[in-house]
Formats: C-alpha cells, structure tokens, sequence
C-alpha cells in the first residue's frame, strides 16, 4: 500500500502544475471574449466563431506533438538523456511543418465561416480578420508545446504552469492596446484579441526557451549537432504516435461542436442552458486531464526504467487519485448547480436548466475521469491506436447517436431537448471508460518483453 501512496505524492507533485497551467490557458480564451465583449455583441460573437474554428485545428495539431511526451519520459527512465536533445530538434521540426499547415487552413477559414446560414456579413468578417491575426501565433504555440513536452518528459511540470500564468498576465495589456487602441495603435475591437494572444504565443515560447537554455537541471539535454537537417524517419515515428491522438483530439471537439449546432435551433433558452453547463463542465474537466498527462509521463518513465509492475501501479493510482478528485467536483456540482448558474445568467428559465444539465454533467464526470486519465496511460504504453479506435467509436458510433435520438426525436422517449444529448455524453464517456479498463488490463496482462518492446518505439 506505502508504494501506492508513494506514487500518488509524485503524480500530485506533476499534475498540481499542469492544472494551474491548464486554468491560465482556459482564462486566456475567457478574457477574450470577455474583452471583446466590451466593444460590442458582434465582436464579442466574431471572436466565439472564430475560436471555434481555430480550435479543432490547432489541437489536431497539438494532439500530434502529444507523442513528444511518453517518447521523452522513456529515454529519460531509460537514462538516455543524450538522446533528449536530437528527439527534441525533430519534434521542432514537425511543429514547424504543422504551422505552415495551420496557417494554410486558417487563412481560408473565410469559407467556412460564410457558408454558416444566416450568419452576420460584419461578424464573418471580424471573425476572418480574428483568425488571420491569429493563425500568426501558431507556430509559437506549437514551438511552446514542444518545449512543454520536453519539460513535462523529464518530469518537470512547473515551468510550463509559470510561463502559462506570464502569457495571462501579458494578454490582458496587451489585448488592452490592440482591441482598444492605445500607445498609438489603432482600435482593433475582437481583431486586437487575435494579435494578442498571436503575440503572447511567441512571448510564452521564447521564455520557456531560454529557461530551457539556462536551467542547471537541462544542461545535458542538448542535440548532438547544432542544426540537423530534418530526420523524415524520426518525424515519421512521431506523427505514427501522434495522429490518433489528435484524431481523437478532433473526435471529441468536433462531437462537442456538432451538438451545439444541433442545439442552436431548440431556442434562446436552450442554447444559453447547454453553454452555460458546457463550459463549466469544460472547467471540470481540467483536473481528470491534468492527471492524464501525469499518467503519461510516470508510465513512460517506468517503463523506461524496464518496470511493467512500477508502470502498473502508476496506471492504477492515477485512476484512484483522479476518481477520488472527481467525486469531490461532481457533489459540489449537483449541490451548488444553481448557484453556478446564477453566475453566468439571472434568467430563472436558463439557470433551471443550466442545473439540470449540470446534474447529468455530474454524472459524466466520473467516466469521463476515467477515460481521459486512461487515454493517458495508453499514451504512456504508446498504444495510441487503441486510443483512436475506442474515442471514434464512443464518440460518434455511440454518443453522438443516442444523444440524437433522445434529444431531438420520440423514438424511445418524448424528445429531451438538450438532455437528450448530455445523456447521449453520459452514454459515449462510459463506453470510452469501459473500453479504456478493458484495453489497459488486456495490455498489462502481455508479457513484460512485449510491452517494453512497444514502449521502446
């Protein structure tokens, strides 16, 4: 038992970090909108549109560097440090190439935004003008990411949460300037949020780099030449691990989005209710992910180590800790839903229904614990195509469906409205979590040779 609770303090000790750095991202967006939302309802609604396009993309991205992760906590449980460095140029590489990538399809995002029906000619244009200010700050964000990755390998969380909580320190002035036009620069409105947060991209990776640089603890971790030319293979490797974790990165937004546009013709009422429960339980959810990402790292450093039993106990704890987090934020959701409602909206109606989605967003909370922490761990094992297969299939063969059925038809029930698909969530993140036990037990039960072959790759 002391060695589980052993293993519970060093979890805590990475995913305390990544939460605080997670909350700064997640405020990031909120100051946005909150900011833009000062100059009119129709920035404030651009900067919303945009975001939601700019999202899946730069996550599908993100979700492919992911693979940096478990790659660096191997070599480093393994003891091959050295070989941080040359990994690590590789991955920069990578990002570089998905940047142009990015701003290829943000740059023709204009397309998507004016073929929504309906939507307002001078909101399509502040939101393509947004995400052309925007899509600049993507390969900052993702030249970040690997850094993060690096640091989050070698087990040192810490430096990406202080650098989160500088970028939202530095947005808040900065947007300050460009959305109202100070110090000699032109009022920009929602236009300037996307030239901020652009701006504190680059400003959030030039200072995690340079700590990089100068940090005593990181002197050994340097490439084995200064400027290698790019490694296809190496790259190769990595989108291999990557691509079905940003896939299921992509799965899960889009089937998010999806059911918001589903929503959007129910009423006010309804769409007001479904966001204001969404994006509290978006704010839950930090924590479960938090702890996946530390299940990542303490897996592929057991495993670097040559320990299938010390990778066992990582995986298994990182469950207990995460459930007994999400047990804690599920009661306090169903006793203050209201209450939380309250904060966002007055209208009686809304924050009625904002509680009772919230009440099943309780609910969901534990296996959506359970699924993403065990999302973790797969990538921790680098069984990321278990992770594609078993998201796909909870997503959209499985929740996407019965939220369909329940909420907008009477083939079962009387239609639900928004219930029906946050039952139709509850329905898609318990298969996740079911399929997420079964496929760690089964990978645990192969012999330790095979498992640290995999590991190896």
């Amino acid at each position: 038992m002391q060695k589980y609770f052993k293993e519970a303090k060093q979890l805590l000790v990475l995913a305390i970090p990544v939460i605080l750095s997670q909350t700064s991202q997640t405020a990031m967006g909120f100051v946005d909108t909150t900011m833009a939302g000062s100059v009119s309802a129709t920035d404030m609604a651009a900067v919303a549109v945009g975001t939601s396009i700019w999202l899946p993309v730069i996550l599908f991205a993100l979700g492919i560097l992911m693979a940096i992760t478990p790659t660096v906590a191997h070599l480093a449980g393994s003891g091959r440090r050295d070989k941080v460095g040359d990994h690590i140029q590789q991955g920069m590489w990578l990002a570089a190439f998905l940047s142009v990538i990015v701003i290829a399809v943000i740059w023709n995002a204009g397309i998507f935004i004016r073929a929504m029906s309906g939507i307002d000619p001078k909101m399509a244009d502040i939101a393509e003008r947004y995400l052309h200010a925007l899509m600049w700050g993507a390969p900052g964000f993702l030249f970040f990411q690997v850094i993060r990755d690096q640091c989050d390998g070698l087990s040192k969380t810490k430096p990406s949460m202080v650098f989160g909580f500088i970028g939202l320190l530095c947005n808040i002035p900065i947007n300050y300037i460009f959305i109202y036009g100070h110090f000699g620069m032109p009022a920009l409105g929602g236009v300037g949020c996307g030239v901020a947060t652009a701006s504190v991209y680059w400003l959030m990776f030039f200072g995690l780099w340079a700590w990089t640089k100068k940090s005593r603890s990181l002197r050994d971790i340097r490439p084995s030449v200064r400027w290698a030319k790019p490694n296809f293979v190496e790259i190769k490797r990595i989108c291999a691990l990557g691509l079905p974790i940003a896939s299921a990165l992509f799965f899960e937004v889009t089937l998010f989005a999806v059911v918001a546009i589903l929503v959007s013709p129910l009423g006010i009422v309804d769409v007001a209710g479904h966001q204001i429960a969404l994006n509290f339980s978006s704010l839950m959810f930090v924590i479960p992910l938090s702890m996946g990402v530390a299940s990542t790292i303490r897996v592929g450093y057991q495993l670097g180590r040559g320990s299938t039993q010390g990778a066992q106990i990582a995986a298994w704890t990182s469950q207990a800790v995460g459930l007994c987090f999400v047990i804690c934020t599920a009661i306090a959701t169903v006793v203050f839903r209201h209450d939380i409602a309250r904060l966002y909206n007055s209208d009686p109606a809304v924050v009625t229904l904002a509680g009772q989605l919230m009440f099943l967003a309780a609910i969901y909370q534990c296996s959506d614990s359970v699924q993403v922490i065990g999302s973790g761990i797969l990538r921790g094992y680098k069984d990321t195509r278990a992770i594609f297969f078993i998201t796909f299939v909870a997503y959209w063969l499985l929740g996407l469906p019965s939220g369909y059925i329940l909420g907008l038809t009477d083939l079962i029930v009387p239609r639900m409205g928004p219930a029906g698909f946050w039952c139709g969530f509850i329905i898609g993140l318990t298969s996740a979590a079911i399929m997420m036990v079964i496929r760690i037990i089964k990978l645990q039960k192969k012999p330790a040779t095979v498992i640290l072959s995999r590991a190896s790759r």
